[in-house]
């Protein structure tokens, strides 16, 4: 199992699984975080904590707490 936080910088990755509770779920949902979304990594911020990621056009920024909840092939 890979998580969304392994993910290197340029690669783009399938989401296979949100595993996130309640409201921080239906957030990553609203952003476009759904099984089979496209994903690719732009950047990551100082010790990896914050990164950037292009999601159905859009760029998001997620905490590394968030992005260990989705798993990806």
């Amino acid at each position: 199992m890979k998580i969304l936080t392994d993910a290197n910088i340029g690669q783009i990755v399938k989401v296979d699984k949100n595993d996130a509770k309640d409201s921080l779920k239906e957030r990553l949902l609203a952003l476009g975080l759904t099984k089979g979304a496209d994903i690719e990594v732009l950047r990551k911020g100082p010790k990896d904590n914050l990164t950037v990621y292009k999601i159905r056009g859009a760029m998001i920024a997620l905490r590394k707490e968030e992005s260990n909840y989705i798993e990806i092939v």
